[in-house]
Formats: structure tokens, C-alpha cells, sequence
């Protein structure tokens, strides 16, 4: 059963801007394995977080770095979550996540679709 779906889009140029202008920013919203990948992979990864967080319901108090999107040996990425967001995940009784993610023409967008 689906129990949320979330999509973002990001304009990549705007979000690099937005990380120069705000450095500390950086380690609010990634890992240390995120932090220091290209900014098109960065601007993706913000996606992916962003469509998680609608899939959940974008409640209060989650903690962007307990979302990290790691790749398989294939390349499909895929989700991990630990504290806030896997809290929130259980309370849901969502059991796995589906996670699609791309970046082209200075834009990345990422879909989450979450299932219980």
C-alpha cells in the first residue's frame, strides 16, 4: 500500500548560490559521504530529501542528515534512514522507500514514494 509520495525540483545554479552564500548550510543538510559530491549531485540529493520529507507528511523536527542517498552497484539509488526520519517512517508503518532522481539542463528533481 502507498502510504505518501513526494516530488521536488531544484534549480541547480540557484542552489549552489544559496550554499556559497550560506556554507554552514552544507553540513545541515548533507552527510560527510554527500557533502563533498559535484553540486549537480548535491542539488539531487536536496530533491530526493525534500520529496521524502512530503512523503512523510513534512512534519516538524526531522533532522536532514538522518536521510542519506546511497547508490547501489547498479547506480539505483536508494534511501537510508536513521533517527528523525526513521521515526517518523515507523510511525507510518512504511516498510521500504522508492526512490527516482536525475539532473539535467540545470535542474534535478527526485521522487519518493513511500509504501507500508
Amino acid at each position: 500500500m502507498i502510504v505518501g509520495v513526494g516530488i521536488d525540483v531544484v534549480d541547480v545554479a540557484r542552489f549552489e548560490q544559496t550554499l556559497e552564500r550560506t556554507p554552514a548550510l552544507r553540513d545541515r543538510l548533507f552527510t560527510v559521504d554527500e557533502a563533498s559530491l559535484p553540486i549537480n549531485s548535491l542539488a539531487a540529493r536536496f530533491a530526493a530529501k525534500e520529496a521524502l520529507a512530503k512523503a512523510l507528511g513534512a512534519p516538524a523536527g526531522m533532522h536532514w542528515t538522518d536521510a542519506t542517498v546511497a547508490r547501489r552497484d547498479g547506480g539505483q539509488p536508494y534511501l537510508v534512514i536513521t533517527g528523525t526520519v526513521q521515526s517518523r517512517a515507523n510511525d507510518l508503518g512504511i516498510q521500504s522507500f522508492h526512490l527516482s532522481m536525475s539532473h539535467d539542463a540545470g535542474i534535478a528533481s527526485a521522487v519518493v514514494v513511500a509504501e507500508g
